[in-house]
């Protein structure tokens, strides 16, 4: 494929919205329009995040204290939904990029530019390409890759493989960034990069994953033109994001009045505790479980949600406009199941070989002193949050609906836990969930409003914030132990 777009071929069968310059297929039936909400995000109503800014003082504190471009942007707003997760956020978010560390200030917004840019995350795009400008960073790299140093451009393959097959990473990418010459990477710089890489991929799962909305900015910033490419927008809503998910109003789903479907939830945690006190099941049977777990992620999304368009109008004939294409070199290669039918197997990552707690962790705070410690604050803040609530109901441990969560995104990135029964995952996350998850933490551009509604009818916004942020977070995860495995067998 061109980097420029895919066959003229294919490309007759798209056209451009004209308001936001998103491809669109012409045989789509355009279905009448919603009007774009005017809050933080198109999922959530206005009203229930103004709320929790207004009530919070702590929020602007944070925002004065550590956002670097000094106002409460609708990322912000939205994270403030949850205050406590929201300060473990915006301390490590500001260290990474504003203080003292291995690189450059432009370096560290072009990365991030570079990382968003694989999930064509235009909020991402833009917000950073005005911070590069604001640090100095030189106007012509917003060019493109070619107009940047050649050891930027050489991140390439190790954002590409981040971003979408982590356990692809190998010591020969590391060695190969770190080799002897004037276009390489000392190990700091490298996992200063890994982290920034590593954190906007994620952060692009929830921008999209929380319907986050463009900022209401001038186009023109310093000067330079910001893309203007929206995540969401009128022709967003009239198509779904150009997806026709039929099988999320259709009988995959099924019709469960929203309320039974809470009740059962909690019936399925209880019997599922109960059980956990009687018997434990045995490890033959635990990896017999996961094994099971990951070839049914196989048919989670590519099987049901994009049922009416063939794959390869994802992988091969899909445009992306030049405005995002000029930050990435190969833009078609994307997620590929970690379980794929028919290919040779790749060994499963066992989490307990090299663990976050007792090797990645260590790792990433000898090379870049303090980002372990503030990073490891914002796994386990986002891990054990929670208000003891589910919808309507008080008082409840949802301790195992969160492992769940997080372990299910580990599992698509084939990472296995041994003392995690799988079967835990298929009893509490319902189909419509799980295309969610897998959408928003495999291919987040494609999230839509409608597969946000279509799972948990009863619970609050702010919990499926939460959701958001446990996605976010073992994202991020899965994707430095893989990088951080490859750089200590490089230096093994």
């Amino acid at each position: 494929m061109n980097r420029g777009g895919g066959s003229p071929s294919a490309a007759a069968n798209y056209l451009l919205c004209t308001n936001c310059r998103k491809v669109l297929r012409k045989d789509k039936r355009i279905r009448v329009s919603q009007p774009l909400t005017r809050g933080p995000s198109a999922f959530i109503p206005e009203k229930e995040v103004v709320q929790a800014n207004t009530v919070d003082e702590r929020t602007n504190f944070l925002v004065e204290e550590y956002s670097t471009s000094g106002r409460l942007d609708n990322i912000t707003q939205v994270m403030s939904l949850h205050t406590q997760y929201l300060e473990s956020f915006l301390r490590s978010q500001f260290y990474m990029l504003r203080m003292d560390g291995p690189l450059p200030l432009p370096y560290r917004h072009y990365i991030a530019i570079m990382a968003a840019a694989r999930h064509q995350c235009s909020y991402l795009i833009n917000m950073h390409v005005d911070e590069f400008l604001k640090t100095g960073g030189i106007a012509e790299w917003l060019n493109g890759l070619e107009y940047v140093p050649q050891r930027l451009k050489n991140l390439n393959e190790i954002n590409k493989l981040l971003a979408h097959r982590p356990w692809l990473i190998t010591k020969e990418h590391i060695q190969k960034l770190v080799k002897t010459g004037e276009n390489n990477w000392s190990l700091p710089e490298l996992v200063h990069a890994v982290v920034l890489l590593a954190h906007y991929h994620a952060l692009a799962s929830f921008v999209f994953g929380s319907g986050i909305n463009p900022e209401r900015d001038p186009e023109i910033s310093n000067g330079f033109r910001l893309i203007s490419v929206n995540n969401f927008c009128v022709c967003d809503l009239a198509n779904d994001n150009n997806i026709e998910n039929a099988s999320l109003s259709g009988s995959n789903f099924g019709i469960v009045d929203s309320l039974s479907e809470l009740e059962a939830l909690m019936e399925r945690m209880k019997r599922l505790q109960e059980e956990r006190e009687d018997e434990e099941a045995s490890q033959e049977e635990m990896s017999t479980r996961f094994e099971k777990e990951k070839k049914e992620s196989l048919f989670v999304v590519s099987g049901d949600t994009f049922h009416s368009f063939p794959h390869s109008d994802f992988e091969d004939d899909m445009i992306i406009t030049s405005d995002v294409s000029r930050y990435i070199e190969d833009p078609s290669f994307g997620y590929e199941d970690f379980a794929r039918r028919g290919e040779e197997h790749l060994p499963t990552f066992r989490a307990q070989d090299y663990t976050w707690e007792n090797h990645g962790f260590s790792l990433v705070n000898r090379l870049y002193s303090d980002i372990g410690h503030l990073l490891d604050e914002k796994f386990r803040m986002v891990y054990n949050l929670t208000y003891n609530t589910m919808a309507t109901h008080e008082d409840v441990d949802t301790t195992m609906l969160r492992r769940a969560l997080f372990n299910y995104v580990h599992c698509m990135f084939g990472i296995r836990y041994d003392d995690y029964d799988y079967g835990e995952v298929n009893q509490l996350l319902e189909r419509s969930l799980k295309v969610y998850i897998k959408t928003v933490t495999c291919y987040p551009e494609r999230t839509t409003k409608r597969m946000y509604d279509s799972y948990w009818r009863q619970f609050k916004h702010s919990e499926k914030v939460h959701v958001n942020l446990l996605l976010m977070e073992a994202r991020m995860q899965a994707e430095l132990l893989y990088a951080l495995r490859a750089i200590t067998r490089h230096l093994t």
